[in-house]
């Protein structure tokens, strides 16, 4: 017994200390369905995001980097079609837990600027708005390790914080997005040794 836990304890060392001082490069693909049904109407919004990742693992736990994320969604309803483009970009910090050498669980927590173009088409007119703001996120993931470094990263959700606002109009919007379990994300990544 003694024997099986001074090997899996060296095990779990040598497995953190082989991802300190690494280059973390890596992105994610998201989707995100929304139906609403009201009174025997549906509407359904989806919306597809890409995230590319750079980040540097300074210790056996953490890591911090920056992430950019795209997003394209759209919204038709009775009248037209509501499309929305936007683009986000800020630092991140990530604590991750080894469970074994092939599973870690990690939590990003991350914060930045966003803005974000809104196209609403009624037929052959289209009118667009462009917001600016911020945005502040918690997203918790699973990490599964392939060989050296490389892997596959699952997330269903987080929380999400964001802040836009129209210099053109006196418009803002607030959004709080709690999405545990409404949203899919998979994701690549590959941590590269620094001498």
């Amino acid at each position: 017994m003694k024997k099986n836990l001074v090997i899996a304890a060296i095990a779990v060392f040598g497995m953190m200390s082989a991802q300190k001082n690494t280059l973390l490069l890596g992105g994610n693909i998201g989707y995100t369905s929304d139906n609403t049904s009201v009174s025997g109407k549906k509407s359904e919004v989806e919306s597809f995001s890409f995230t590319p990742t750079v980040g540097y693992q300074f210790s056996d736990h953490w890591t911090v980097g920056i992430n950019s994320t795209i997003t394209s969604g759209k919204k038709p309803d009775d009248l037209g079609t509501l499309k929305e483009n936007s683009f986000a970009i800020g630092p991140f910090v990530r604590y991750a837990v080894p469970l074994s050498q092939t599973f870690a669980v990690y939590g990003d927590l991350g914060a930045g600027y966003q803005n974000m173009k809104d196209t609403y088409t009624i037929a052959a007119t289209s009118s667009e708005r462009k917001m600016n703001g911020f945005y502040a996120n918690f997203t918790p993931a699973l990490f599964i390790n392939f060989k050296n470094g490389f892997g596959l990263n699952f997330n269903i959700g987080g929380i999400r914080y964001g802040y836009l606002k129209d210099s053109d109009a006196d418009l803002t919007n607030n959004r709080f997005n709690f999405s545990f379990g409404k949203e899919v994300g998979v994701g690549i990544s590959k941590n590269f040794g620094l001498k």
